[in-house]
């Protein structure tokens, strides 16, 4: 079971004109310890504690897990495509090269992940926290981000190609080599992150919030994107 916090839920006015993301509280009921192999394709797993399980080139295509929780499982290849997660709590997963391409995440907590070149184009994230742990190559274009939290974590090359992002927070984590080319966004908070690098699509920041320093930080592509030349 899944409870909107009441940080940024309905009702609450926007902080300094932006829309704060709307969080989930994840409370998960008594849990069956999976004892089974791998994943079935279009799989259904409900209240189940996947507990260190090796889930590495594990194959289940539109699956759906629903107040799970999967703890230090590895994730290395697993094919996840259309997956959906619902009120579940994902602890120290890791892995490279998983494919959720398409997938869907509802009321979802992601914390401590070590995770490389995950496939998340097309998919839809609402009401996730992403806490801690670093994830590279992180592909999420085309994809549908909304009540979504980026906090104390590392991103390392994220691409957000192509993606709408609706009420998105990044707090005290780090963006390397960003790139949000053809972005689309709507009160998208920036100005509490640790370490700002974009790449790609500095034009695409209209919808965001920046702090003072970072407009600062951001100014010479501001200029080179309008053709202006600096000089001294």
């Amino acid at each position: 079971m899944a409870r909107t916090s009441g940080r940024g839920g309905r009702g609450t006015a926007a902080k300094d004109g932006v829309a704060p993301a709307r969080r989930p509280e994840v409370r998960l009921p008594p849990l069956v310890e999976y004892d089974g192999e791998g994943l079935e394709p279009d799989g259904d797993y409900d209240g189940v504690r996947f507990e260190g399980t090796d889930l590495a080139d594990a194959s289940g295509p539109g699956a759906r897990f629903m107040d799970c929780e999967l703890r230090g499982c590895a994730l290395d290849r697993a094919e996840l495509v259309r997956a959906r997660f619902i009120d579940s709590v994902l602890t120290g997963v890791r892995g490279v090269g998983t494919d959720l391409a398409g997938a869907s995440l509802r009321d979802v907590e992601v914390v401590d992940a070590r995770l490389g070149g995950v496939q998340l184009h097309g998919a839809v994230l609402e009401r996730v926290v992403v806490r801690g742990g670093k994830i590279d190559y992180l592909n999420l274009r085309t994809a549908r981000l909304k009540d979504v939290v980026f906090e104390g974590c590392v991103l390392s090359e994220p691409d957000f190609g192509e993606a709408q992002l609706v009420r998105v927070e990044f707090r005290d984590c780090v963006l390397k080599r960003a790139d949000f080319s053809s972005a689309r966004m709507d009160s998208v908070d920036l100005r509490a992150v640790a370490e700002l690098d974009i790449a790609r699509g500095v034009e695409r920041l209209a919808g965001a919030v920046i702090s003072p320093v970072q407009l600062m930080e951001l100014a010479p592509a501001f200029a080179a994107q309008i053709g202006v030349r600096v000089e001294a």
